[in-house]
């Protein structure tokens, strides 16, 4: 059985209290990219009560993309945004989840954001990153960006960080590990890394601007 959507908010609320929920639940938030960094951050936003998300893929589900993304078996040829969408949906069948699937490009990476207060960069090539940040930064003067960047491999969680770049650019990791230096890239490192994305995005939300 499905639990009504006043029990869902009651529950958020004594965890969270009204005045947090009511932010979160109202909040919209961009996430540019579904796979290691994307899926666990839409994942722990929608957790967390965030009222809506905006995901944009242009790929599908693989059997490489299972040790670190949020996706199972069945979604095995699935587009991402897609499979995503059904995941959160069994989360909180209430949430809103709208999608694009298509490759973000320096032409319609502003149109596709354009209205977002706050965009996470998920990217996995580094030329991209670049792109989304810089467009962001040049084309979109109301929009905070939070990128992710070195959470490669096995190494110390410890070393993953958030670091305040200017007021509008944050970024998430160690900054320095690429997938090919240290045995590619693993569940928990991706995983820390994205959740300081996705707990940055709930402290912009609540009105903190430090890390």
């Amino acid at each position: 059985m499905i639990p009504s959507k006043e029990e869902f908010e009651r529950v958020l609320i004594e965890r969270h209290t009204k005045p947090v929920h009511e932010r979160l639940k109202n909040a919209s938030i961009a996430i540019a990219g579904a796979g290691g960094l994307g899926s666990n951050i839409a994942m722990s936003l929608a957790r967390a009560g965030v009222g809506r998300l905006f995901i944009v893929d242009f790929d599908k589900v693989e059997m490489s993309n299972l040790n670190r993304q949020q996706y199972f078996i069945r979604h095995l040829g699935m587009y991402k945004t897609e499979a995503i969408t059904e995941i959160l949906h069994e989360i909180n069948p209430y949430i809103s989840v709208d999608y694009k699937t298509v490759q973000v490009t320096e032409d319609n990476a502003a149109g596709l954001f354009s209205g977002f207060d706050i965009i996470c960069e998920a990217f996995d090539r580094a030329e991209s990153k670049a792109m989304l940040i810089n467009t962001v930064l040049e084309k979109l003067p109301g929009t905070t960006i939070i990128s992710g960047s070195g959470m490669a491999g096995y190494l110390s969680s410890n070393s993953i960080k958030t670091r305040k770049i200017t007021d509008r650019l944050y970024i998430c990791g160690d900054g320095v590990t690429d997938s090919a230096d240290v045995n590619g890239l693993m569940a928990p490192r991706v995983a820390v890394c994205s959740n300081h994305q996705a707990n940055m995005v709930i402290r912009l939300l609540l009105g903190y601007t430090d890390c």
